[in-house]
């Protein structure tokens, strides 16, 4: 009676051996050995990982892009308005900071108040909008895009909820 014997453990190894005989027979003596092709993944291996990785919950969560943007509106405060908001201060009206308490005392109370005053200005503060009218009320300084005055508002509202805690002075 003939039987195929495997010699090696097929789930691991991309090619079996497959040995033909008797069962009966000793090792020495088996008549033939022949090589079968068993399909494997290791070439697959790479593109699964990737898409796994790139379809993740980890890697594709609204954190990490909220993360992002935060770190863009931060960026975009040092530039535009860190001058005279300092760690959420205002040195050229300090009834105006960018506190809570003292952003619901003027009226200002949502993101989009924020991008209001921001794009258009108010009092002495200039508007740094695109389109920001009158000419006397709006920056001589370099203007913002719209969506960059939305990653600002979003900013400021974050850190105004939280007491200002990720911006601090840069020491000049």
């Amino acid at each position: 009676m003939e039987i195929l014997s495997a010699v090696s453990p097929c789930s691991y190894v991309p090619r079996c051996l497959l040995v033909k005989g008797n069962a009966n027979q000793a090792p020495s003596k088996l008549k033939h050995v022949e090589q079968v092709k068993i399909p494997h993944f290791k070439n697959l291996f790479p593109p699964l990982a990737a898409a796994v990785v790139a379809l993740s919950p980890i890697c594709n969560t609204p954190a990490v892009a909220q993360s992002v943007d935060i770190q863009r509106g931060a960026t975009l405060f040092g530039q535009a308005c860190i001058g005279c908001h300092d760690g959420g201060g205002n040195i050229i009206q300090p009834g105006a900071t960018l506190f809570t308490e003292d952003l619901e005392r003027n009226g200002v109370v949502t993101e989009d108040d924020i991008y209001r005053i921001t794009y258009y200005g108010k009092g002495r503060m200039p508007g740094f909008g695109e389109s920001c009218t009158p000419r006397g009320q709006c920056t001589f300084g370099p203007r913002l895009k719209e969506d960059e005055i939305k990653l600002l508002a979003e900013f400021v509202k974050l850190q105004a909820d939280q007491g200002w805690p990720n911006v601090a002075s840069n020491g000049d």
